[in-house]
């Protein structure tokens, strides 16, 4: 255990025209707990979670708030019942930062699914009723189970995003099967979809991208896809009905073309869908039956496939396409990250933590 000689600051939100105007100020942590670990943050990814949360999005916002779980730094200050982390350990947390770690879920290493409802690494709250903040600041206070080393030959800046974009589309990918003598088809190529394309490609499965024009096309292919299909152009299906084993669909606008995408499914193939549309989708079930296909979604990963989606990063190469913005230009770059401007990722960079 070090010494404290820190205070908890950083960028705080305070109502739902925030992005853009977050405030530089201190705030309060969760209370500490031995189980607990301190993190002089380093960088932190700004995730599309964070823009639906900063302008309550998905429903509103416990203000004021600081936002940010795809953090990555180092350990200072470790409580006495933690085994898996010491003070001046490198390691990362995504966007979960506590479970019960007692139901059939937690205890299967599904976390994200406690029975009894998991704590986002920010705008939650933990069971003795404090607020749980996130990464847009110079430290972050979060319970040991869900902090996870980062491998060494995986970059802090790279790995940051993983934490939270890179393990959404791991994790449902992982349970697919995805690998050899498969077909992926990645719709949207933005920040999850290029993480879509990369580790589809080293789990060593054969990948398309999907996207609405040929814009990003050089990118992808430089990521690793051996074809691209763009849905703007007329009769874009043909040659591509019943291809893809598995579709794993990162877009978010609710108007998508649901039933055109299920066509490209082979038969009982599966559509992952880990884009979620502030508004509700509309989807005709006729698709699915006459293909004898399925729809899943999924949330984030468990401690435990984080762990091993990093690893896979670092042996296979796998490397974020990262933007990185000085931690004091954070109003700036939500603003470019809700513009769209991000090519694939942002990561905010603590300079003074380095």
């Amino acid at each position: 255990m070090a010494s404290t000689d820190y205070k908890f600051q950083g960028w705080v939100a305070h109502d739902s025209n925030s992005i853009g105007n977050l405030k530089h100020e201190e705030y309060e942590p969760k209370n500490w707990s031995e189980d607990d670990v301190d993190i002089k943050i380093q960088y932190c990814g700004i995730c599309g979670s964070d823009i639906h949360t900063l302008r309550s999005g998905w429903g509103p916002t416990k203000y004021p708030q600081v936002v940010g779980h795809e953090i990555v730094g180092i350990a200072v200050r470790v409580g006495k019942n933690v085994k898996n982390v010491k003070v001046g350990d490198r390691i990362g947390v995504g966007a979960q930062s506590s479970s019960c770690l007692s139901c059939s879920p937690c205890k299967t290493h599904s976390e994200p699914y406690c029975e009894k409802g998991m704590v986002g690494t920010y705008n939650g709250v933990y069971p003795d009723g404090s607020k749980s903040t996130g990464g847009y600041a110079d430290y972050a206070r979060v319970p040991s189970h869900f902090c996870i080393p980062i491998p060494e030959g995986l970059e802090s800046e790279v790995a940051a995003p993983m934490m939270c974009a890179g393990v959404t589309v791991y994790s449902p990918m992982k349970d697919a099967e995805v690998g050899p003598g498969k077909k992926v088809g990645v719709i949207g190529i933005g920040g999850l979809g290029h993480f879509g394309i990369l580790f589809a490609k080293a789990m060593g499965a054969e990948v398309t991208a999907i996207s609405r024009s040929r814009r990003k096309e050089e990118d992808a292919r430089k990521m690793g896809v051996t074809d691209f299909i763009a849905t703007g152009e007329e009769n874009w299906q043909k040659g591509h009905t019943k291809e893809f084993d598995v579709l794993l669909c990162t877009v978010s606008e609710a108007d998508m073309p649901f039933g055109d995408y299920l066509s490209l499914l082979k038969l009982r193939g599966t559509f992952i869908v880990v884009g979620l549309p502030e508004e509700g989708v509309t989807l005709r079930p006729g698709a699915l039956i006459r293909n004898n296909a399925k729809i899943v979604g999924s949330l984030i990963g468990s401690p435990q496939t984080i762990s091993e989606m990093l690893e896979l990063a670092a042996k296979s190469g796998v490397k974020s396409w990262v933007q990185k913005y000085d931690l004091e230009n954070v109003n700036q770059a939500v603003k470019d990250m809700e513009d769209g401007k991000a090519t694939y990722r942002i990561v905010l960079e603590n300079k003074k933590n380095l």
